[in-house]
């Protein structure tokens, strides 16, 4: 290929009339104007040899930085508002040989521990053999001032740690995958990292998050494996499998499963029917018929349904190990000394409670729940028993905690979960020291969390189990609670009775109306006392600019809340103009914006600032933070390349590798809120969330606002919402297990 160096002076000689110059260019990359690490796309700053003008390059690598010597081929273009570019075709990124790009590059941020600072004393110091000195003579590096044994720790790992995950970037952008999760693959695998890709790229759909099949079905194609194999049947129906336990199943009939991956495979039937088989045989499916219908389960989720049924159908068929004592006369002995006058249902209840190995407490807000579950502790404590609460959030466990005055802590932490492996080490061979576990919100609860906690249920304790079951069922597999109820087998107190220090909120009132299938009596929010408000607005943007208005100007004008910690936007949907993103874009943008940001970072699609509320999307044992947990931004340190996040009163710090697990937190789904209340809720409804529109969703989203809820939209939707009261069956065999 000729080579041909055009300076912008030429950019005269380039009309819209004419084709673009196909050539090649060399330089130092001066700096990186754009990287995006999802596609690699970026605009780059070249310094040419023999120029003094930058050179525009736009193409796409798997990482780029500034320092590095770059060589791209392509096409000049004459962009209207950006002047010459080469658009490239292909661009190649080699590290730096001289002295100015090695500063540039060390000080680009690529390498934690290393600013521009300490780039420049490091070349300054070793010159063109830092490279080799921070890989084979480290100790050396703590002859610079200001670096010591801890930084010269930071810096080599870092320096191993972005070799890999270069390769692995560069083998996934080869086979078209963005190559934001390198570090998460890294992480997972350690250097075998490309070995083990390579050699089964389907385990990425379980490992990684945010990979799916079809990302890894490219990844396998392009390593060679044939598209009618039994290692792409298999994993087709394993993926099939996983994505129902994403959406609440515990099985699925096995017509479905093979239509299923007969649609996403594009195989022919008698291969997918060899590789079910096989996987049949080999027990990493589990074949069941249930209640006549053949259903097919992943073995985790057979063995957590089995778990359950035994155990509650053992503790529902004998009677507690309390000491002994006149109930009668221990109701009337709390009343007393709590000075409460408990209704007629709270005492036949609180008998129950004191009676049965095992209880089910549901009903509504204001019913009186806590209050029981004070009075069963206030009784059980002075015979002496010793009582455990827990509950699936931290902000529930919280809750908890101040409402019995004991202590409460999340599943995960009473069953000590073990970061490394997220198992735990209380189990059935070691179990929990207790005669009674309460276990609050356990509406919430899913057939594994479940399982597991009753594995390290003690022989000779009770259980108790708290929890409003007209609520959204668990974001993961199964319908516990529901089932638990439904089964006959396990005692149930069903609160009704709306207690007078709450029939004053129009929040509790609204919800019971709705879970009854009526419109809450306030809906119009004319009353200015209120603490329920339903503001009608027919069209979508004037929806959403209402909200921002509210939030941004009038609810804490009125009501003298945080802005950033009291309210909280609860979403039915993810997209759309109403959706959990484009909310969490536009709230950002007035209470947060850039000009006012004191640090911010691009990943993963989410511009992070400091100061910004976000939410965790997924458990993290190591750094024990959990999916739901809320938190606040209060540093980015761009040096280090980490963000630390304050949860409630302790930090924790997030490498920009990591942020995949967060995102922002001003709007979060219904589902997402479960556990949790705020002192301000606010709730967009409109019809183009027509599919989500539920009973259970709306009544969900109100029982979260603690002082204040307003519910903004079409009052179709809020009506559709109410009315709806259908749900989506989940495949599941606990029900039967439990009856039988």
């Amino acid at each position: 290929m000729t080579r041909r160096f055009i300076s912008k002076k030429s950019i005269g000689h380039l009309t819209k009339g004419q084709h673009p110059v196909s050539n090649e260019l060399n330089g130092l990359i001066e700096r990186v104007t754009y990287f995006n690490e999802e596609s690699g796309f970026c605009v780059l700053q070249v310094k040419v040899k023999g120029s003094r003008d930058l050179m525009t390059v736009i193409g796409s690598a798997p990482a780029v930085s500034a320092g590095e010597w770059v060589t791209a081929k392509g096409s000049w273009v004459l962009d209207k508002d950006h002047g010459l570019q080469l658009k490239a075709a292909e661009l190649r990124c080699s590290p730096p040989t001289t002295n100015e790009g090695i500063e540039k590059y060390l000080a680009s941020g690529m390498v934690k521990g290393i600013g521009p600072v300490y780039a420049r004393k490091l070349v300054e110091k070793f010159g063109k053999e830092i490279f080799s000195i921070i890989e084979n003579h480290a100790p050396c590096l703590e002859g610079v001032a200001g670096i010591g044994p801890g930084r010269r720790r930071k810096i080599t790992q870092a320096w191993a740690d972005q070799k890999v995950i270069r390769e692995i970037m560069l083998f996934l952008h080869s086979h078209g995958v963005s190559t934001s999760r390198a570090v998460r693959i890294y992480r997972t695998y350690g250097p075998d990292a490309i070995e083990k890709v390579v050699s089964n790229p389907y385990r990425l759909t379980k490992d990684i998050t945010g990979i799916g099949f079809k990302i890894a079905d490219q990844i396998a194609q392009k390593v060679g494996i044939a598209k009618e194999s039994n290692l792409r049947a298999c994993a087709g129906l394993n993926h099939v499998l996983l994505e129902a336990t994403n959406t609440g199943h515990c099985a699925l009939p096995i017509n479905y499963l093979r239509r299923d991956a007969l649609k996403i495979l594009k195989i022919s039937e008698v291969i997918v029917e060899q590789a079910l088989s096989q996987m049949l045989i080999e027990q990493e499916l589990i074949h069941q018929t249930i209640d006549g219908e053949e259903l097919i389960f992943l073995p985790r989720i057979a063995r957590a349904e089995q778990i359950i049924a035994s155990k509650i159908r053992r503790l529902a068929a004998i009677a507690p190990n309390y000491p002994q004592m006149d109930i009668e006369k221990a109701i009337v002995w709390c009343q007393e000394k709590s000075r409460k006058n408990l209704s007629e249902s709270q005492r036949e209840a609180l008998g129950q409670a004191l009676r049965c190995r095992i209880l089910v407490i549901t009903g509504g807000p204001g019913v009186g729940k806590t209050t029981l579950v004070n009075s069963i502790l206030m009784i059980l404590m002075a015979k002496k028993v010793k009582c455990f609460l827990c509950a699936p959030t931290g902000r529930a466990a919280k809750q908890l905690s101040e409402a019995t005055g004991c202590e409460a802590k999340t599943i995960h932490r009473l069953l000590e979960v073990i970061p490394a492996s997220g198992r735990f080490l209380r189990n059935q061979s070691n179990p929990l020291q207790c005669d009674l576990l309460i276990v609050d919100e356990s509406s919430m609860l899913e057939v594994q969390l479940m399982s597991q906690l009753l594995s390290a249920h003690p022989a000779n304790a009770s259980l108790i189990l708290v929890g409003d079951v007209d609520q959204l069922p668990s974001v993961g597999p199964g319908m516990v609670l529901h089932n638990f109820i439904a089964s006959g087998i396990v005692p149930v107190v069903r609160l009704k009775e709306v207690f007078r220090q709450s029939r004053g909120s129009q929040i509790i009132r609204a919800a019971h109306n709705i879970r009854n299938g009526k419109m809450p009596d306030q809906a119009s929010g004319t009353d200015l006392s209120s603490d329920f408000y339903f503001l009608e607005r027919n069209d979508p943007e004037e929806i959403a600019q209402t909200m921002i208005n509210l939030i941004q100007d009038r609810i804490p004008k009125k009501f003298g809340v945080n802005v950033i910690h009291d309210i909280q936007i609860l979403c039915p949907m993810h997209r759309g103009s109403l959706g959990i993103r484009e909310f969490n874009g536009r709230v950002q943008a007035v209470l947060n914006p850039a000009e006012a940001s004191k640090g911010e970072v691009e990943r993963f699609g989410w511009i992070f600032r400091v100061g910004d509320k976000i939410i965790q999307i997924e458990n993290n044992y190591d750094k024990d933070v959990f999916n739901g947990d809320i938190g606040q931004i209060e540093a980015i340190v761009t040096l280090d390349r980490e963000a630390v996040i304050r949860f409630e009163n302790r930090k924790v710090v997030y490498d920009f590798g990591e942020l995949d697990q967060i995102s922002l937190g001003y709007a979060i789904s219904v589902h997402k809120s479960q556990g949790s209340e705020f002192p301000v809720v606010v709730i967009p409804l409109a019809m183009q969330q027509y599919m989500l529109l539920q009973r259970n969703m709306i009544y969900t989203g109100i029982t979260r606002g603690k002082k204040l809820v307003m519910v903004v939209g079409q009052r179709k939707a809020f009506n559709l919402a109410v009315n709806n009261d259908k749900q989506e069956r989940r495949f599941s065999g606990l029900l039967s297990r439990l009856r039988k």
